[in-house]
């Protein structure tokens, strides 16, 4: 039995909100809100938590925020344990919270990783042979970095006690889940009403907005052509297979992309290839080199060329940098 299973014997229960440096707020607070409304909707108090981090001093969130937390991480006492990280989690240097997670699961408790936590889960093994899922601007990275998980595009998965989240808003789905199956629909959909929700995603539903809103037109064949785009990033298509695979002539291809977008397919591709390989850059510790192939191009220097050009700086610059 898991924490999403059924409501346990002992309340209230115990969490434990491990937060790594620059841990994203919108993924912490929508973890634990969901939690305290719960204690307030239904005037018990259910759910219980504290504040941990890798040796108990303070930790600045990705906006700058400082929180306190209450202790350092351990102890055999918690339910769940709840780890929210986000910039530079590929990087995070937290020995103790690897090695306690690993105990601890072991145990059976229940873990939670938000946002980019993938990446610690990983580091600690505890992802091997289990589905799991991560923000959608992490993932390309970090199935360069573990090309040996599986790694989904779900807003949250649950294999047996290790849970994982892609985060955001995404973050109050899962605990708003995880409060329907154990305490049943009424008090989800009173707490879901309460933050003004008008309803619970299913983890399958997608992260990002389709590709329609997020471009904003709704030309069926220009939408199908930046489709193959976005899919063929490592081994672009050139304008000529692009435009015979939506049933265009190169011609109207180039016309439908100045109309919408202001642009050119080879500018807009060449766009999307460049953003790409600045993620990778920015979220992954891969060579130079791994990172131009997997933008499309064949070498570095041609690469860093294209990337001064495009961003103005060099590549090297946007090493480790956030957004």
């Amino acid at each position: 039995m898991t924490l999403f299973d059924a409501l346990p014997e002992k309340l209230p229960q115990r969490f434990g909100f491990v937060l790594v440096e620059h841990f994203p707020l919108m993924g912490f607070a929508s973890s634990l809100e969901p939690l305290r409304a719960v204690n307030l909707q239904t005037e018990k108090k259910v759910f219980d938590w504290v504040l941990l981090s890798e040796d108990g001093q303070p930790v600045v969130s990705s906006s700058g925020l400082t929180v306190v937390p209450d202790a350092a991480v351990g102890g055999d006492d918690f339910d769940a344990v709840v780890v929210v990280a986000g910039l530079h989690a590929e990087s995070a240097h937290c020995p103790n919270t690897i090695n306690w997670l690993r105990r601890i699961v072991r145990r059976g408790v229940t873990v939670i990783g938000v946002s980019a936590a993938s990446y610690i889960f990983a580091k600690a093994g505890i992802l091997d042979g289990r589905q799991a899922t991560i923000h959608w601007e992490h993932a390309d990275g970090f199935r360069e970095d573990f090309p040996h998980l599986d790694i989904s595009s779900e807003l949250f998965e649950i294999d047996g006690p290790v849970v994982t989240c892609a985060g955001g808003t995404a973050a109050m789905d899962m605990m708003l889940h995880l409060i329907e199956q154990q305490l049943g629909h009424n008090v989800a959909t009173r707490v879901t009403d309460w933050f003004l929700v008008k309803q619970i995603r299913q983890p399958h539903e997608d992260q990002r907005m389709d590709l329609r809103a997020r471009i904003g037109v709704s030309h069926p064949k220009l939408l199908a052509a930046i489709g193959l785009m976005e899919e063929n990033l490592e081994a672009p298509l050139n304008r000529n297979e692009i435009a015979a695979a939506v049933r265009l002539s190169t011609r109207q291809l180039e016309r439908l992309f100045q109309k919408y977008l202001r642009s050119t397919p080879r500018k807009y591709y060449f766009s999307l290839r460049m953003h790409k390989a600045q993620l990778l850059l920015r979220q992954t510790t891969l060579p130079i080199l791994e990172v131009a192939l997997a933008s499309g191009f064949v070498s570095a220097s041609h690469f860093a060329k294209s990337y001064r050009e495009f961003f103005g700086r060099n590549p090297r610059a946007d090493r480790g940098h956030g957004k």
